[in-house]
C-alpha cells in the first residue's frame, strides 16, 4: 500500500454516441464535440471497459481501478472498501436528451446479481436545464399487473401508463431500481447512480439506428424488475435555495447533497474516511484546495475525492452536488 493519498483527482471525460443525443453536453462543459449525438458524459466509472482515466496531476494517465488497487480504502473509504470488496460502487454521469430515452427499467441488486452477477442500477437525477415543454417519465400512473403489462407491451400502449412530470432546473428524481422510467427529449442533466450498466428496455419508439436496425427490447426480463406500485408523488422536495448544504437523495447506495459556494465566503467540506466524495460543478466556478493539491471545478465537470483527503475548502461561486457511497 502506498503513501497516504489527499489530492483532489479528475478525469477525462468519456463522451458516448448515442441514436437520442445531442450537441448541449460538449458546450455545458466547455470543450469541443469530436462528433454528432453525443448523449453521455461518464464523468466518474469503474465499469470494465469504460474506467475513467486520470486527468493531470500526480496520477495524469492512470485509471479509477489502477488507483483502488494502489491505494484501497484510503481511496474509496474503509466502510465503501468492505462493502464492495474492493470496487467503485458509482457511476456518475451527465445525460443530455435531444429525442426521449426508452422507456425502461433497471433490477436490484439481488435480481442484478443472479442473472448478471453484478450489481443492480438504483439511480437519480438533477435536473440542470430543460426546454419548454420537457417532461420526465417516472413511475406508473395507474395499477398494472405482470399480466397487463405484458399485453400492454405487445400492443404497443405502455408508454401510456407512464407518470409523466413537467421539468425545469433544480428538480430532483429518485429512481429506486425497479422503477419504470424515461427521460423525456429537452433534458440535460446530472446522473448518480449505481455503479452497473444494466438495463432492461420496454419499449424504443419503433426507431430504427442508421442501419435501419430497431434496438432490442428486453420486455420479459423486465417484467420481474418492475415495481408495480403506484405513488402519489415521485418527485423529490427541492433543496431548499436558502441553505447553503442540503440534502437531496440519500439511499443505502449514495448519500447527495447540493452546495452552494458564495464567492469570498470560503466553505469547508470535510471528507468521510468511510467513504470517498465526488464533486460535481452544476454551475459557476469553485476552487477545491486539499492538503495535497487544488482543482478549479467549471461548470460541467466533475472531482473526486479520495476517503483521507481530510479538511477541503470550496471558494467561488459554484452550484456543486457531492455524492459518497
Amino acid at each position: 500500500m502506498d503513501n497516504i493519498i489527499k489530492a483532489p483527482i479528475s478525469f477525462r471525460p468519456y463522451l458516448k454516441t448515442v441514436i437520442w443525443g445531442g450537441d448541449k453536453i460538449c458546450a455545458y462543459k466547455g470543450i469541443p464535440q469530436p462528433e454528432p449525438n453525443i448523449g453521455e458524459s461518464w464523468e466518474i466509472s469503474a465499469v470494465p471497459g469504460h474506467e475513467s482515466v486520470v486527468e493531470g496531476g500526480a496520477y495524469d494517465g492512470d485509471t479509477l481501478t489502477s488507483l483502488i488497487d494502489r491505494f484501497g480504502p484510503q481511496l474509496l473509504g474503509d466502510r465503501v472498501a468492505a462493502r464492495y470488496d474492493g470496487k467503485f460502487p458509482l457511476l456518475i454521469k451527465i445525460i443530455d436528451a435531444r429525442d426521449n430515452l426508452s422507456v425502461q427499467v433497471h433490477p436490484d441488486d439481488t435480481l442484478a446479481m443472479k442473472r448478471h452477477n453484478s450489481l443492480g442500477k438504483t439511480e437519480m437525477w438533477y435536473i440542470i436545464d430543460s426546454d419548454p415543454g420537457s417532461k420526465i417519465y417516472a413511475g406508473l400512473s395507474r395499477q398494472l399487473t405482470p399480466e397487463l403489462y405484458g399485453r400492454m407491451v405487445a400492443e404497443g400502449t405502455f408508454a401510456d401508463a407512464l407518470a409523466a412530470h413537467d421539468s425545469a432546473a433544480g428538480d430532483i428524481f429518485f429512481l429506486p431500481a425497479g422503477r419504470v422510467h424515461a427521460i423525456g427529449a429537452g433534458n440535460l442533466l446530472a446522473e448518480i447512480q449505481e455503479s452497473s450498466d444494466i438495463t432492461y428496455r420496454i419499449f424504443d419508439y419503433n426507431r430504427r439506428d442508421a442501419a435501419g436496425n430497431t434496438r432490442e427490447l428486453h420486455t420479459e426480463l423486465a417484467k420481474d424488475a418492475i415495481d408495480y406500485t403506484v405513488r402519489d408523488d415521485y418527485k423529490s422536495a427541492p433543496a431548499d435555495p436558502t441553505v447553503k448544504d442540503a440534502g437531496i437523495v440519500k439511499c443505502s447506495h449514495f448519500d447527495v447533497r447540493r452546495i452552494l459556494s458564495s464567492d469570498g465566503d470560503g466553505m469547508e467540506l470535510h471528507t468521510d474516511p468511510s467513504s470517498f466524495t465526488v464533486i460535481m460543478c452544476l454551475d459557476g466556478e469553485a476552487t477545491v484546495t486539499a492538503p495535497e493539491g487544488s482543482v478549479t471545478l467549471r461548470k460541467g465537470h466533475s472531482i473526486l475525492l479520495p476517503a483521507t483527503a481530510g479538511t477541503v475548502e470550496i471558494k467561488g461561486t459554484a452550484t456543486l452536488l457531492t455524492a459518497q457511497a
